[in-house]
């Protein structure tokens, strides 16, 4: 029997033919900033070396979407705020969806469970950080440093083959 995420999971596929796997898990953390409807924020190097940029919230959906089609609007407005805040699919691999959970995504079934392990511990990360320091960040040259060193053009990271 498909999942009852079926719907949320081929508007993600239609929309973004580069992703070739989704991953949807109710993890305790990310699934905290979910319910409060905040984003993940980028603070350190394991969060930028996987996901450029924070980890977007969606808006919460309508009472008349939820009604209508809710998991073909769940993907529609990871969808829009995917690409609202002018995100690559694969350079964001996922978004929390407000009072709901995380979505992650990859270029297969494997990438996607990776991308959802990585939220979640970007999301303990960046939760205690808050707590010991509200002000914490991350400097953009950091991020780019960290991310572009693993997946730029000119990737230095990790061994050869």
């Amino acid at each position: 029997k498909p999942s009852s995420d079926t719907e949320t999971h081929l508007a993600l596929y239609r929309a973004f033919p580069e992703i070739g796997g989704v991953t949807h898990t109710h993890s305790v953390n990310a699934t905290a900033f979910a319910q409060a409807g905040l984003d993940i924020p980028a603070l350190g190097t394991t969060h930028a070396d996987y996901f450029y940029g924070d980890i977007p919230c969606t808006r919460a959906l309508t009472e008349e979407e939820t009604k209508s089609a809710y998991e073909k609007n769940t993907g529609a407005v990871i969808i829009e705020t995917v690409r609202c805040r002018g995100y690559e699919p694969l350079a964001v691999p996922g978004a929390l969806v407000r009072n709901h959970g995380p979505f992650a995504w990859g270029k297969n079934a494997a990438d996607a469970v990776y991308h959802a392990v990585v939220m979640e511990t970007a999301a303990e990360m960046a939760l205690k950080t808050k707590l010991l320091n509200p002000s914490a960040s991350l400097p953009a040259y950091i991020l780019d440093e960290h991310y572009q060193r693993k997946h730029g053009p000119n990737a230095t990271y990790g061994q050869g083959k």
